[in-house]
């Protein structure tokens, strides 16, 4: 089974875990948890448990199966490292994404201080990228996090973006002179929030982020505006869409 996204940045996802609980105001109009729900008391649905927190052993070798190489996002319907989750099946998954190494896999969480905290227990494949979610400044200590992570590259996902976030330090600073700048950031998702309830986005916290990125050259992929009615909101910034992202190196590279 091929499951292909209608998220822009991906192509497909694959969910080795489901459910989630909230941990910031990113959370409050949670598109997963609100179609997770609808199936909740549904016998034989994969979300019979609702948004309950359930893992998937039997999904782990689901890329495998998948012979055109692709980008693929990650627990769309979960977060990685969420605290119930054993340390045991993430270290499962990741060798499921070292083993199934003709694709990119791309992983996002907003459990950060986790994520830094038992990355030194796994085994990093250069086709892993890592990101963590910013919705607001108060939330950036998300990106200190993030840096200290081997993996082969960093992003941010600041969507549903709530507010404005200042300076972003996305050069990160090199070990010594010379050296390549291991702890930049490779790739920044901007976007607002979709949906009934959705929060306002101000087009100038979306410029601010995307002239940091110009200067810094990094990736800017902008994904949509929001609101009730995401499509006729477009994603069109000043007159362009921007939806650059990093090369993918071919195996072996």
């Amino acid at each position: 089974m091929s499951e292909k996204s209608a998220i822009e940045w991906t192509d497909s996802t694959w969910n080795p875990t489901t459910g989630c609980t909230k941990v910031s105001p990113g959370c409050k109009h949670c598109y997963a948890q609100t179609f997770a729900e609808r199936w909740r008391g549904t016998p034989g649905h994969p979300y019979e448990q609702g948004f309950d927190l359930r893992l998937w052993p039997d999904r782990l070798a689901l890329p495998l199966s998948w012979r055109r190489p692709r980008r693929i996002f990650v627990n769309s319907m979960s977060d990685l490292f969420h605290e119930d989750i054993p340390l045991d099946f993430i270290r499962r998954v990741f060798l499921a994404m070292r083993a199934a190494d003709r694709h990119t896999f791309q992983v996002l969480t907003k459990r950060a201080a986790r994520l830094a905290a038992v990355a030194p227990e796994l085994d990093w494949p250069p086709n892993v990228w890592i990101g963590v979610s910013v919705e607001s400044a108060e939330y950036l200590p998300r990106i200190d996090h993030l840096r200290s992570v081997p993996a082969a590259l960093r992003f941010l996902s600041l969507e549903p973006l709530l507010g404005p976030l200042g300076r972003l330090d996305l050069a990160g600073t090199p070990l010594r002179e010379g050296t390549p700048l291991r702890e930049s950031i490779g790739w920044v998702i901007a976007g607002g929030e979709s949906g009934p309830g959705a929060r306002p986005l101000a087009p100038e916290w979306v410029r601010e982020i995307r002239d940091q990125c110009i200067e810094a050259g990094v990736p800017f992929f902008f994904k949509q505006w929001g609101g009730t009615r995401k499509k006729k909101a477009g994603r069109v910034l000043d007159e362009e869409i921007w939806e650059q992202s990093p090369s993918i190196r071919s195996k072996g590279n």
